[in-house]
């Protein structure tokens, strides 16, 4: 039976190499792009160490930014995307290996994802602040209830199913699309994700080849955008990029899990901290 996995890795390596050239030419024309510091480099290597056991690392790491006005609310969403594209790719060559799905299932959502990725980002790089600032609260207080519904349990655990086929594939593949588009906010896609695929029956375990490797497609595709818009910091990009390489790779193939149940609701906590302060700064724009 053909598998699509050689397939979407050459063409992750070839997507990859296609950012970075974006990137290096934002760098050439004159993007400040100086040493990040060993604080961006650290959060980098947290945000994506617990990225790769499940958690996401946009949300978190948005609210880090906020509280410590490390970087501009409008250049977020790009600095993310950048900064996180190559450790992400590191990640789904990880997953998208080592865990059993579905080849029509991951050969199919895993583009339609990174096309949602590259049409969510070209809406993001033209919104104003001000509206930019109100999507970013609404998505990250939906992000902190499907942690809180994930933390209580309240959610079904999966089926046995390592993919979709007929009309349930074809409702996945959309809600990927849509999901994949919510990346570019700097929100992240992994807890709608996990919800919903579960609630269509597909094993966790499965979901995260899926996911990961839609995120590895779109991120990039997406960090073309803003990088040739100039979009993003440079310096907390390239501390998110050169410290998360490590994070990857040590939760990936040293430590492969840990008890997190603590550590999703701190995640539930910031995030609805950084929602409520993005959504009060948003109004007092407006009424200003």
């Amino acid at each position: 039976m053909f598998s699509p996995i050689p397939v979407l890795l050459a063409g992750l390596a070839l997507v990859t190499l296609w950012f970075v050239a974006a990137w290096w030419q934002s760098a050439r024309r004159g993007h400040p792009h100086r040493a990040p510091s060993p604080l961006q480099l650290e959060i980098g290597a947290v945000s994506l160490f617990f990225d790769t056991l499940g958690i996401g690392n946009y949300a978190p790491t948005t609210a880090v930014f906020r509280f410590l006005r490390m970087v501009p609310d409008e250049h977020i969403p790009g600095t993310l995307n950048v900064g996180s594209s190559v450790p992400v790719a590191l990640e789904a060559f990880a997953f998208v290996t080592a865990i059993a799905v579905d080849p029509l299932t991951l050969g199919l959502m895993v583009p339609v994802g990174a096309l949602g990725g590259y049409v969510g980002a070209g809406i993001v790089s033209r919104l104003p602040r001000r509206q930019l600032q109100l999507a970013m609260a609404v998505a990250l207080l939906a992000g902190a209830t499907f942690m809180t519904l994930t933390n209580l349990q309240w959610i079904p655990g999966g089926g046995d199913a390592t993919g979709f086929s007929g009309g349930t594939l074809v409702v996945a593949t959309l809600l990927n699309f849509c999901f994949c588009a919510l990346n570019a906010l700097g929100i992240g896609s992994y807890a709608p994700s996990l919800i919903a695929f579960s609630l269509l029956g597909m094993n966790p375990r499965s979901a995260f080849p899926v996911m990961m490797g839609s995120a590895a497609y779109g991120l990039p595709l997406a960090g073309i955008k803003f990088a040739r818009t100039d979009k993003y910091d440079g310096r907390a990009a390239l501390g998110i990029a050169l410290g998360g390489i490590p994070g990857v790779l040590l939760a990936a193939y040293v430590v492969k899990s840990l008890p997190l149940e603590a550590i999703r609701w701190m995640v539930v906590v910031v995030v609805l901290y950084a929602g409520v302060s993005l959504l009060r700064t948003a109004m007092a724009r407006r009424d200003a």
